[in-house]
C-alpha cells in the first residue's frame, strides 16, 4: 500500500498540469503527456517527509523495509531528481549497514560513486558523504585500518567545517577503540579539534546541535577514560611501591649527606657520586609523579567541561552523561575543580536533566565537609534547591522522607534496624524552611499534610481477626479535605520542561476511601484506594515495618534506567524487552507507600492456591503430592538431592496450563507465551546483576492480562540471599514450572536469546549502572546489610511470626562495610566475571542458566522456596 501510495504522489509531481475542460482538442493533450515535469528537491519535500516516516515505523525490519528501498531508488532515477537519488542512495546505504547487509550496502554506494563519476561531481558535499559512509561499512565489516585511513583521507581533503568536524570525531573515536595511536595525539589532533570546527559552525539546526553535542561527548568519555586510566594507575600496587621505594631513596639520601659532612678526603669523592645518583633518580621519580598527576587534573578538566556542555547544548546523551557526571562529583567531591564543575553546571544545565538522580543528590545533603560559598555541600545544597524551585513534584517529597529519618518508632529502634543521620534532617528541614518561606509554601505545606496522613496510616494498629477484611479508617484520617496543589503519590506524570506545571498537568489528590483491607503479614500493610483529580481511584499499599522502603525504591530507580536502556537499544527494543516497575514512595525509613499493581496474581497464588492446598497443581495435578507434603518431605530427608528428585516425580509442572486457560485464541496464546518468556528473561537477567534473592513464588506477580511477571518486595537484594540461614545458591528463579510456562523449547531459543540481549545492553551501560548502586554506600542512613533478625524473618520454619523474643537478640550489625565488596560483585558481573573467569555474553548466560536449573542447587534451597515448582 505504502509503494502505491508514493506512486500516486511521484504520477501528480511528473504529470504536473491535470487534463481538464479548458483542453481544445486531442493534439493538446497529447503534447502534455510528451512533456513531463522533472521535480526539483524542493518539490519532492514532502515526498521525502513520507518516506522518512515510513523509515522511521520500519527501521527494525529489515525484510519489510528492503524492498520500499530499492522501489523508491527506482522510482526516483525516473524521476530524474539528481539530488534526492543521490540522498537516498546515502540514506538507503546507511540504513542496509546498520541492519547488517553488508554486500547490498556496499552495491548501493558502488552505484552513488558511478553516479557522481558521470556527473562529473568529485567535491561536492554529498560525494564526501559518500566516502564517509564507504569507511563506516569499513569499519563496520571489520576493516578498521582501512576505514581510519580513509577517514584521514577525507579530512584532509574535505575543508567544510560543519563535515569535518564529523570527520575527525570518528577518526579521534575509530582510533580510541583500536588504540592505534598515542592518546595525545587522539585528543589534541581529532576531539578537540572537531569540538572546535563543531563550535566554528554557528547553525541551530537541530542536526548541528547533535554534532555539536557528539563531538562534546566524545571528546569527554575519552578524557574521562584516560582519567581513569591515571588514576588506577596512581592507586595501583606497583605505583605504591615504587612511592615506598621514592621515600626511601630520599631517606637514603638524606643519611649520605649527613655522612659527606663528615667523612674524609678520600670517602668524599664515592660519596659525592652515589649522592648524584640517587638525586637523579630520585628527580625522574619526582618528574614522573608530577607529569601523572599533571595529566589526570588536566584530563579530569577535559571530561567535566565536555560532559557539561554536551548537558547544556543537546539532550542525547542526557542519561549516560548525567550519571557519570554525578559519579564524578560523589567520587572526588573534595577538589575544587569538582566543586567548580558543580556551580557551573547548576548556572547553565537545566534542572530537569538530574531529576532522575534527585534521591542519590539529596541524600547526601548533610555531611560534616565545610560551608562555606566554594564547598561541596553548599553546590550539592544549591543543586537540590534549583530542582525544588523549578520541579516541587519531583523533588519536596524525597526531602520529606530525609526531613522525617528520626521518625522510628520505638520497637523498630531497639532492634537496630535504622540509623538516624541528625546532620540529613536538619539540611533537609533548613531547606524545606528556606523554601516554605521563599518559593512553594502553600505546595509543601499540603504536602506535609498529606504525608502525615499516609503515615498514621501505615502505623495504624489492627488486629489479627482483621486481617484479610475491610476496616474503616478513624475519623482523623478519612476526613483530610482536597489538596489541590499535591498530586496523587503513586500517579505518573513528565517532568515538565518549562517548569509550569499548569492546572492539569497532574490529577492532585481529592481524599482516601472510608475504608481499607488489611492484608497478611507481619506489618499488616493495608491497600486503600486514593481519589485522583481525574476521576480514578489509585489503589495504594500504605507500608510500615522492620523493612526500609528506601531500598525498594532505589531497586525500582534500577530498573526503570535498565528499561531506558532496553529501549534505546535496537534488538531489544524490536523485542519489547523490558521490567515492569512500579512507583515506591517512602516517607519515613520506616514507613511509605507503594503502588498496588492492578491486574496481577502470584505465581504462587496460581500455582498451589492462596492456602497452599490447590491451585493449578491442585486441578491438573492429580494425584500428585500437595505444597505441603512436597516441603515437609523436603525438610525432613537427611539426602537432599534424592529427596529433590523425588518430589520433581510426584510434583509435575503445571504453568502452561495458565496460557490455555486465559488465551483461547491461537494467535492471542501464542503472543501472550512469547511475552512472558521475554518478561522473565529480562527480569532474571536485571536480577541476577543486583543480586535479588528471596524470589519465592509469592514475590512474583504474573499480570492476568498480558502473562508479564512483576517482581515484588525487593527486601533482599545485592547478594544478600547468601547470608540467610539457608544460603540462596542460585541466580534467579528458574524452576520446572517457570519454565513450563515457556513452551516446548523451554529455556532454549527464545528465553537464551533475550537473555543475552538484556545482559549486553546492561554490561554496555555499566558506568550508568554502577551509578546507581553507589546510593548505598553514599547513605548512611541506610543500613545496607542483612542484619541476623531480618534473616531469621526471611525463612520462617512455619507460616507463624516469629517468636518476640527474637527481638532482642541481634547485634550491633554494620552493613555499610559490606556494600564496597557487594558494589565490586556487581561490577564483575557486568564485566563478565563468572567464578573468577572472564566470560563472553553467551557464556555467562549460558553459566546462569546451568546454575538456575542445577538439582544439587535447587535442594539445598530453604523448602519454603518451593524448588521444586
Amino acid at each position: 500500500m505504502q509503494i502505491f501510495y508514493h506512486l500516486g504522489m511521484a504520477w501528480d509531481l511528473r504529470w504536473k498540469t491535470s487534463f481538464n475542460e479548458s483542453m481544445k482538442s486531442f493534439t493538446e493533450m497529447q503534447k502534455l503527456v510528451h512533456r513531463p515535469v522533472i521535480p526539483t528537491f524542493d518539490q519532492l519535500s514532502w515526498l521525502n517527509r513520507e518516506y522518512d516516516g515510513y523509515l522511521k515505523r520500519g527501521q527494525l525490519h529489515m525484510n519489510l523495509l528492503e524492498p520500499f528501498v530499492a522501489f523508491r531508488r527506482v522510482l526516483l532515477q525516473i524521476l530524474g531528481c539528481m539530488d534526492c537519488t543521490m540522498h537516498h542512495l546515502l540514506d538507503s546505504a546507511s540504513i542496509l549497514r546498520k541492519g547488517s547487509r553488508f554486500s547490498q550496502a556496499a552495491a548501493v554506494l558502488h552505484e552513488c560513486k558511478l553516479l557522481y563519476a558521470g556527473a562529473g561531481e568529485r567535491n561536492t558535499t554529498l560525494y564526501w558523504f559518500g566516502r564517509l559512509e564507504e569507511a563506516k561499512l569499513l569499519r563496520a565489516q571489520g576493516q578498521q585500518e582501512m576505514a581510519v585511513n580513509l577517514a584521514k583521507y577525507i579530512s584532509q581533503n574535505n575543508h567544510s567545517s560543519e563535515f569535518g568536524s564529523n570527520v575527525y570525531r570518528l577518526v579521534g573515536k575509530w582510533l580510541a577503540e583500536t588504540r592505534s595511536s598515542d592518546s595525545r595525539t587522539i585528543l589534541e589532533r581529532y576531539l578537540k579539534h572537531a569540538v572546535l570546527l563543531s563550535e566554528d559552525h554557528k547553525c541551530t539546526d537541530r542536526k548541528s546541535i547533535a554534532r555539536q553535542s557528539q563531538a562534546h561527548f566524545h571528546l569527554a568519555h575519552y578524557a574521562d577514560a584516560l582519567y581513569r586510566s591515571c588514576e588506577e594507575r596512581l592507586n595501583s600496587n606497583e605505583w605504591q611501591a615504587a612511592m615506598r621505594l621514592r621515600k626511601l631513596k630520599t631517606k637514603e639520601l638524606e643519611a649520605l649527606v649527613r655522612r659527606l659532612k663528615s667523612s674524609s678526603k678520600g670517602e668524599k669523592t664515592d660519596y659525592s657520586v652515589k649522592i648524584q645518583e640517587l638525586q637523579k633518580q630520585i628527580s625522574m621519580d619526582k618528574e614522573e609523579d608530577e607529569k601523572l598527576q599533571g595529566d589526570r587534573d588536566n584530563f579530569l578538566g577535559v571530561a567535566l567541561m565536555g560532559y557539561k556542555r554536551c548537558l547544556v547544548i543537546g539532550d542525547k546523551y542526557d542519561v549516560r552523561v548525567v550519571f557519570r557526571l554525578v559519579s564524578l562529583w560523589f567520587s572526588i567531591s573534595s577538589r575544587q575543580i569538582v566543586i567548580n564543575s558543580m556551580l557551573d553546571a547548576i548556572k547553565e544545565v537545566q534542572s530537569y536533566k538530574f531529576i532522575p538522580l534527585v534521591y542519590q543528590i539529596a541524600s547526601r545533603m548533610g555531611s560534616r565537609d565545610g560551608q562555606g560559598p566554594h564547598s561541596f555541600q553548599f553546590a550539592l545544597v544549591s543543586l537540590v534547591k534549583k530542582m525544588a524551585i523549578d520541579h516541587p513534584y519531583h523533588t519536596v517529597f524525597q526531602l520529606l522522607a530525609l526531613a522525617n529519618g528520626d521518625r522510628i518508632k520505638d520497637k523498630q529502634r531497639s532492634r537496630n534496624s535504622f540509623v538516624v543521620d541528625m546532620d540529613k534532617k536538619l539540611a533537609a528541614e533548613n531547606l524545606l524552611e528556606e523554601l516554605s518561606s521563599s518559593r512553594h509554601g502553600a505546595i509543601i505545606g499540603q504536602m506535609r499534610q498529606m504525608v502525615e496522613i499516609y503515615i498514621k496510616l501505615a502505623e495504624l494498629e489492627t488486629r489479627r481477626e482483621d486481617t484479610n477484611k475491610k476496616i474503616t479508617l478513624p475519623r482523623e484520617i478519612r476526613s483530610i479535605r482536597e489538596l489541590e496543589l499535591v498530586p496523587v503519590v503513586t500517579s505518573t506524570f513528565p517532568v515538565d520542561r518549562s517548569c509550569q506545571y499548569c492546572e492539569g498537568s497532574f490529577p492532585h489528590f481529592k481524599g482516601l476511601a472510608e475504608s481499607v483491607m488489611v492484608m497478611n503479614g507481619i506489618n499488616a500493610p493495608k491497600v486503600v484506594e486514593c481519589l485522583g483529580s481525574d476521576g480514578k481511584r489509585y489503589r495504594q499499599l500504605a507500608k510500615s515495618g522492620n523493612d526500609d522502603l528506601r531500598q525498594d525504591a532505589v531497586m525500582e530507580q534500577f530498573f526503570g534506567l535498565v528499561n531506558t536502556f532496553l529501549q534505546n537499544h535496537r534488538d531489544t527494543w524490536k523485542r519489547r524487552l523490558g521490567i515492569r516497575t512500579y512507583k515506591v514512595v517512602p516517607f519515613t525509613p520506616s514507613a511509605g507507600v507503594l503502588e498496588w499493581v492492578n491486574g496481577t496474581l502470584p505465581l504462587g497464588e496460581y500455582l498451589t492456591g492462596s492456602t497452599r492446598k490447590g491451585g493449578a497443581h491442585g486441578r491438573y495435578g492429580m494425584g500428585d503430592w500437595t505444597f505441603s507434603k512436597c516441603r515437609e518431605h523436603m525438610t525432613k530427608e537427611q539426602n537432599k538431592l534424592k529427596a529433590f528428585q523425588e518430589v520433581c516425580l510426584n510434583c509435575r509442572p503445571v504453568m502452561h496450563y495458565f496460557f490455555l486457560e486465559r488465551f483461547l485464541q491461537p494467535a492471542d496464546w501464542f503472543e501472550k507465551r512469547l511475552a512472558y518468556t521475554r518478561s522473565v528473561a529480562a527480569s532474571s537477567m536485571v536480577g541476577y546483576i543486583v543480586g535479588l534473592g528471596d524470589r519465592h513464588s509469592m514475590n512474583i506477580l504474573i499480570d492476568q492480562a498480558t502473562a508479564e511477571v512483576v517482581h515484588i518486595d525487593l527486601g533482599v537484594a545485592f547478594e544478600q540471599g547468601l547470608m540467610l540461614k539457608t544460603p540462596e545458591r542460585v541466580p534467579f528463579r528458574l524452576t520446572r514450572d517457570i519454565i513450563d510456562g515457556m513452551g516446548v523449547t523451554g529455556v532454549e531459543g527464545v528465553f537464551r536469546r533475550c537473555c543475552e540481549e538484556t545482559l549486553s545492553v546492561m554490561r554496555t551501560n555499566k558506568e550508568a549502572l554502577l551509578t546507581i548502586v553507589e546510593v548505598f554506600i553514599h547513605d548512611p542512613l541506610y543500613k545496607w546489610a542483612l542484619s541476623p533478625l531480618k534473616a531469621l524473618q526471611r525463612q520462617k520454619e512455619t507460616d507463624d511470626d516469629l517468636e518476640t523474643s527474637l527481638e532482642d537478640s541481634e547485634e550491633e550489625y554494620e552493613g555499610n562495610k559490606d556494600a564496597a565488596r557487594a558494589l565490586l560483585r556487581v561490577k564483575q558481573k557486568l564485566d563478565g566475571y563468572e567464578e573468577g573467569q572472564m566470560r563472553s555474553v553467551h557464556g555467562q548466560v549460558q553459566q546462569l542458566i546451568q546454575d538456575a536449573v542445577d538439582p544439587d542447587r535447587l535442594c539445598q534451597m530453604f523448602p519454603g522456596w518451593g524448588a521444586w515448582l
